[in-house]
């Protein structure tokens, strides 16, 4: 049934696009091919690469001392806000 409709419009269609259904169509047959060839382990492997936890750097209390530096005046008072106190 499929096959008679499929035939139907590539028939319609000009030459030059029924080169294309034809390219399009030996595509699908090669990656058909390609997936039958899979293995059930290949699967099964993840997508993505996860780090492994001991490839992680850990950051503990102290690993950024001497990074921030703060100014010997912040505990005093602003000087624009002199007027409201």
């Amino acid at each position: 049934m499929i096959q008679t409709v499929i035939l139907q419009k590539l028939e319609a269609l000009p030459e030059s696009l029924q080169a294309k259904v034809f390219h399009y169509i030996d595509f699908l047959s090669r990656e058909h091919h390609k997936n039958k060839e899979m293995n059930l382990d290949d699967l099964r492997k993840p997508w993505i690469d996860l780090p492994d936890k001991e490839a992680e750097k850990q950051y503990g209390y102290g690993s950024m001392a001497g990074k921030i530096i703060m100014a010997d005046d912040f505990d005093e008072p602003l000087e624009e806000l002199s007027e409201y106190m």
